[in-house]
Parts: structure tokens; C-alpha cells; sequence
């Protein structure tokens, strides 16, 4: 009976294309749960993929051209990169590990079996630049400004590595800015909280400031990230002044016009002392915002001891214009 069911499901889904649960259900005759409890199976075996949320869903047939070819990995290469490899695709499904990177390579036309071996040596490169789980950001942030206010500066993650762009950061960070996506700031939350408390604990913080964004967006993806890792450290009060006309720093191509915006637009309104101060940053791009926060913060003597820039992502080749987060 099983057998069958499923059987008319992908049948009567496959001459309608598209087809809401609700449709389904009254088609086959059963009771909800059975009807999800079916195609539930059905799309954790490739057979249909779900589009669409709640209450917007729509479940289509799989078609032959979109079915993976089956490859044989290296256990340890497969285990590195389900975890570590993330992928958003064109039509907005988050994939990750082994299914996201045989995807990956199948738009580009090469081989996931020699490429992986390549992508978990590129990662491995990558993660040499870390000490005690960070990058160090604070020597390139010198050679960008001729007076730099920060002590020391790090991310936790580059924000793009050679030949496999994103990293599962960087691709986390974009989409859930870009989509106002509560759950994939859910998914960052988690991924950062551990380091960050690190961080706190290493560098003896006794205060946090939250860089705010310079776009206005309903949904501020930092403050939902202070919101969810509940940290028990104070937060600083640092403010966006609303200008007569919003300048998004992305939009500024050139250095002078960055620092220019941040001096004109953030006011740090904390009157307490601390002794050791943590920024925290989605992205550091040019650097101009959080250099220009903790000038503010050494000028209003905030701070009496050191503070400490810390961006989820960061660029390898020094401090660029990363417009698109």
C-alpha cells in the first residue's frame, strides 16, 4: 500500500508540475500526516524537491538532469567538507557538504573527486593564517591608515578564498543580510558564539560594541547576532545618525569618501569607562568604520585599557571595498 501511494503521489505530481500539499491530499485521500510523512521521504530520496515556505509550498518531480551522478570520496576528504562546505543556490536552497560541493562542480564542469583534494588543500592554506582560531587583520590595517585606534584587529574567518570563493562564513553572512534571513543568522549565531566567548575570555573584555550597519534594513543583522548570542558582557551604546539622504558605505569606491561617511554618520554615546573593549563587525572591508569607532572611543577616554576589532569575515588581500555584504 505504501508502494502505491507513493506511486500516485509522484504520478499525479508529475502531470501537474507544481502541486501544494493541499492539492495532494485531496487528491490521494489520506490524512495530512501520512501525506507528509510520504513526501517527506520522497525528498529526502531525491525523488521530489519542496519549494517554497510556509504557507507557500510547492512540491515538483526531480527531473533526470538534476540527479547526481554517485562519486567515491575519500572518507576524510568527504568528512572535511560536509563540514565545511556551504552553498546557497540561484533558487535560494541552503546545501551543504558533500551534495552542495558535487553540485558546485558540476556548473563548472570539473571533476568533484580531483577537486576536492584541491579544495581541502586550499582550505588547510587558508587556516594557516590562524593563531589561537583567528586572523590577524592588524598589520594590513597599518599599512591602510596613517593613525590606526585599534590595538589589535582580527576575523575569524577570510571572507572569500581563491578558486572556491565564499566561505561558508562569507556565504553566510551575504544571504542572511541580503534576505533578511532569521534562520540563517540563527545558523551564524551558533557558528561564532564559541569563538567570540573566546575571544571575551582570552582578552579580558569587560565591554562589547556592536558595529551598526550603515544600510537600513528591517531586520539589522547585528544586532539580531547580539541579540541571540546573549552575551554577558555590557554592550556599548554606538549609534547610526539618520542623514537626510542614507549613504550606504558599499556604494563609496574610494577610501577618503568611507572615512569621510563613518565620521559624519556613527556617534559613540557611551559615557561608562571599561578597561578592555571588543568591536565586533560582520565584514571588514576597508576598515574605515571600526577605526573610526575606536577613535571616537580613545578621544571620549571610554576606554582605559585596549580595544580589540574583531569581523566575523575579512579579506586575504589586505583592506578592499567588499560591496556586495
Amino acid at each position: 500500500m505504501k508502494t502505491q501511494t507513493k506511486d500516485r503521489i509522484i504520478e499525479f505530481i508529475s502531470t501537474q508540475q507544481q502541486v501544494s500539499p493541499k492539492d495532494i491530499i485531496a487528491h490521494i485521500g489520506l490524512t495530512p500526516p501520512a501525506v507528509f510523512r510520504h513526501l517527506s521521504k520522497l525528498v529526502e530520496n531525491g525523488i521530489l524537491k519542496k519549494q517554497g515556505t510556509p504557507p507557500k509550498v510547492f512540491y515538483s518531480v526531480v527531473r533526470t538532469s538534476e540527479i547526481q551522478k554517485h562519486y567515491s570520496f575519500d572518507p576524510q576528504i568527504e568528512r572535511f567538507i560536509n563540514e565545511n562546505f556551504l552553498k546557497i543556490t540561484p533558487s535560494g536552497e541552503l546545501q551543504t557538504g558533500i551534495k552542495a560541493f558535487i553540485r558546485w562542480c558540476d556548473v563548472r564542469k570539473i571533476d568533484p573527486v580531483k577537486t576536492s583534494t584541491e579544495y581541502v588543500t586550499s582550505v588547510k592554506k587558508f587556516d594557516t593564517y590562524k593563531e589561537n582560531g583567528l586572523i590577524n587583520g592588524l598589520r594590513k590595517i597599518k599599512q591602510t591608515f596613517p593613525i590606526v585606534y585599534l590595538d589589535e584587529l582580527y576575523y575569524l574567518e577570510f571572507y572569500t578564498i581563491e578558486r572556491f570563493g565564499k566561505t561558508k562564513l562569507g556565504e553566510l553572512i551575504l544571504y542572511a543580510k541580503q534576505s533578511q534571513s532569521h534562520t540563517l543568522m540563527n545558523i551564524i549565531a551558533k557558528e561564532v558564539h564559541d569563538r567570540i566567548l573566546d575571544t571575551i575570555k582570552r582578552h579580558k573584555i569587560d565591554a562589547i560594541g556592536f558595529i551598526p550597519h550603515t544600510v537600513q534594513r528591517k531586520v539589522q543583522f547585528l544586532k539580531e547576532l547580539e541579540n541571540q548570542l546573549r552575551l554577558s558582557v555590557p554592550s556599548m551604546k554606538i549609534t547610526k545618525i539618520r542623514t537626510p539622504i542614507i549613504v550606504p558605505q558599499k556604494t563609496l569606491s574610494k577610501l577618503d569618501e568611507r572615512i569621510e561617511n563613518a565620521q559624519q554618520s556613527m556617534v559613540v554615546e557611551e559615557t561608562k569607562t571599561f578597561k578592555n573593549i571588543l568591536l565586533i563587525d560582520d565584514v571588514v572591508g576597508s576598515g574605515a568604520t571600526i577605526n573610526e569607532i575606536a577613535s571616537q572611543i580613545r578621544s571620549k577616554k571610554i576606554c582605559s585599557g585596549k580595544i580589540i576589532g574583531l569581523a566575523l569575515a575579512g579579506s586575504f588581500n589586505g583592506f578592499e571595498i567588499i560591496r556586495e555584504a
